[in-house]
């Protein structure tokens, strides 16, 4: 809008600028009622976000509650982590198991010969072939089921740090190092299989590549458990071995899954240790009780919104909103139908009650009693035996319904936001006006600055006139 004139009053010597500014800010109360209407749509539109945060929070809750997978859980120990420890899925059963580790499985380890110089030394040139497979006592070697990896040696690569590299970045499965023990030939290559288990055995054979002689390489690396071993085998490729409950278990590695229903072993050291499985009451309860403190967490809101203080005569932003009050009632319409089913039981037999203020109590004692004693009826109460129809999956579904895209809090909401976008028009065509109708004032009084500025001059004039006549008269 226009800025109050100051210049105008100047040729009439009028007080045209207050009387101006007093014009405008008559004019500018017309917009208070738009301020007024877009301040109450603002915080209306607060109001349905804090309403939308704790919805969102209540439907994360009771989606949880309602989860089939949260009434399989279970949990495990075991009594000496220094042997094992464990980890359990929703299939363990509940039982103890003895357990005792006899051997760990390892990944085969083969050292080289050691040379002078790992990076000056040049070996000749040769292919080297990698096998991976199963060795028997008697050393009788049987491939896996893997492809042989075949690496070429030549001039470029043809040095113990060359070889080694080479193995390296041919993804044949095992891993090369070089050591360095101190002696006149102090560097060793070290080959060690990537997995660890009795079929990651390696056979090194080495043979022309049709350049050069490959003698001193095969001198170093080759290894056939069956025949020439230029390497030595410092550590042998075996299973883990160990009994549960007495009977014998073999594995590949030392994570051991499977002996156990639904438990994972993760074996460290040899020794004894009892491993115990048991329903994980404790998710369950928690559960519950994050339940309870999300329906209150929305409870207190809707009631701090639709309050009236009779004391201060203030009533909450969302006081008798209809939205507010078909949440309530959908709300509530769940918890006054009861589950059915073999093993329904009840919110109360769970320890949750309803308070007069409309807010839910839980009585931990009750539910870990229930969750102890009838785990079945308590699912049955909150995800139902279809994991659909219990108390937790209809409260999620129903709370997910409010903020969808034709839920009621979001038509609420969008009704507020196009409210908000018709009065910032109105706001704006009312400034217009006003700026038009100040603008009209601006050159009425800049017209009556001109006339009266041109009557004062004629007047001035006039006056001269008449007393130059009254002198020559009187002369």
């Amino acid at each position: 809008m226009s800025s109050p004139i100051s210049s105008i009053g100047v040729g009439s010597g009028l007080d045209l600028s207050t009387l101006l500014d007093n014009l405008q800010s008559g004019e500018e109360t017309k917009l208070q009622p738009i301020t007024d209407a877009q301040t109450a749509a603002t915080t209306k539109l607060s109001a349905y976000g804090l309403l939308q945060g704790a919805l969102a929070s209540f439907q994360t809750a009771a989606s949880a509650l309602g989860a089939a997978g949260l009434y399989n859980s279970t949990t495990t120990s075991s009594s000496n982590t220094g042997v094992l420890t464990t980890s359990a899925d929703k299939t363990a059963v509940a039982g103890n198991y003895a357990v005792n580790v006899t051997q760990l499985a390892t990944s085969q380890t083969l050292v080289s010969s050691g040379i002078t110089d790992a990076t000056g030394q040049l070996l000749g040139s040769a292919s080297i072939k990698i096998e991976l497979g199963t060795t028997a006592a008697d050393g009788t070697f049987t491939p896996g089921s893997g492809t042989p990896t075949t690496i070429n040696i030549n001039g470029t690569n043809n040095t113990l740090t060359g070889i080694r590299d080479a193995i390296n970045a041919s993804n044949a499965g095992v891993t090369a190092s070089i050591v360095n023990d101190g002696s006149g030939t102090p560097y060793h290559i070290v080959l060690t299989s990537n997995t660890t288990g009795a079929k990651s055995s390696m056979r090194i054979s080495v043979g022309s590549n049709g350049t050069g002689d490959p003698s001193t390489i095969s001198n170093l690396l080759s290894y056939d458990p069956a025949g020439t071993k230029a390497m030595t085998e410092n550590i042998k490729a075996v299973d883990a071995k160990l009994t549960v409950n007495g009977l014998p278990i073999t594995s590949a590695s030392n994570t051991v899954q499977g002996a156990v229903p639904g438990v994972t072993m993760t074996l460290s050291s040899l020794g004894s240790s009892t491993v115990g499985v048991s329903t994980d009451t404790s998710s369950m309860a928690s559960a519950v009780q994050s339940f309870v403190t999300a329906y209150n967490t929305l409870q207190s809101t809707v009631a701090k919104l639709d309050s009236y203080d009779a004391d201060t005569n203030t009533a909450g932003t969302l006081l008798g909103d209809s939205t507010v009050r078909t949440i309530e009632s959908q709300l509530r319409g769940v918890f006054n139908t009861s589950p059915t089913g073999s093993n329904a039981i009840n919110l109360t037999q769970v320890g949750i009650g309803f308070n007069a203020d409309g807010s839910m109590s839980l009585d931990t004692s009750k539910l870990n009693a229930a969750l102890t004693s009838n785990r079945a009826g308590v699912q049955q109460l909150f995800s139902g035996s279809d994991g659909k129809s219990g108390y937790g999956n209809q409260l999620a579904s129903l709370a997910a319904g409010f903020t969808s895209t034709n839920g009621v809090l979001t038509t609420a909401t969008n009704g507020v936001n196009t409210q908000l976008k018709s009065l910032g028009n109105d706001y704006t065509n009312m400034s217009n006006q006003i700026d038009a109708t100040m603008a009209q004032y601006r050159a009425q009084f800049q017209q009556l600055d001109t006339i009266m500025a041109q009557m004062t001059s004629t007047k001035n004039y006039l006056t001269q006139q008449f007393a130059s006549m009254s002198g020559s008269s009187s002369s």
